[in-house]
């Protein structure tokens, strides 16, 4: 009974064994394949005479062209956001004016009845008091 679990053991161990193998040999081959594109790369590069100050003038003009479109786009949107902003403050202004108007309005209605219940008390007063 032993015999056949450490059979069946080292059958799956050799099984194991055999798949990380094909694995490794997998991956060696990728790699080395990798290796060999990067060296063809490598040596035609250089083969050509590079103009570096050109290639790096180049990059920097299309850096400064973005930099300005990014730049003009900023603006573009701070001073959209800034119209809308006083749009809003010119409303709430006009807002604010009209309820100003309205609470002085409700204010004088107010010193109107007021005064319109002091000559009533004055009337009931006198009414009261004058006949008693």
């Amino acid at each position: 009974m032993t015999k056949v679990e450490l059979q069946a053991k080292l059958d799956s161990l050799a099984d194991e064994v055999n798949f990380m193998r094909s694995l490794y040999e997998a991956e060696l081959s990728q790699m080395q394949k990798t290796v060999s594109d990067t060296s063809v790369v490598l040596s035609m590069d250089n083969n050509r005479s590079l103009d570096l100050d050109s290639i790096i003038a180049e990059v920097k003009a299309q850096y400064e062209e973005i930099a300005n479109r990014s730049r003009v786009e900023a603006e573009t949107w701070y001073q959209s956001k800034y119209e809308e902003l006083q749009v809003t403050a010119g409303k709430h202004g006009d807002s604010l004016k009209d309820t100003k108007a309205e609470i002085s309005e409700l204010n004088r209605t107010i010193q109107r009845i007021r005064a319109e219940i002091e000559s009533v008390k004055k009337q009931v007063r006198l009414a009261f008091w004058g006949n008693g």
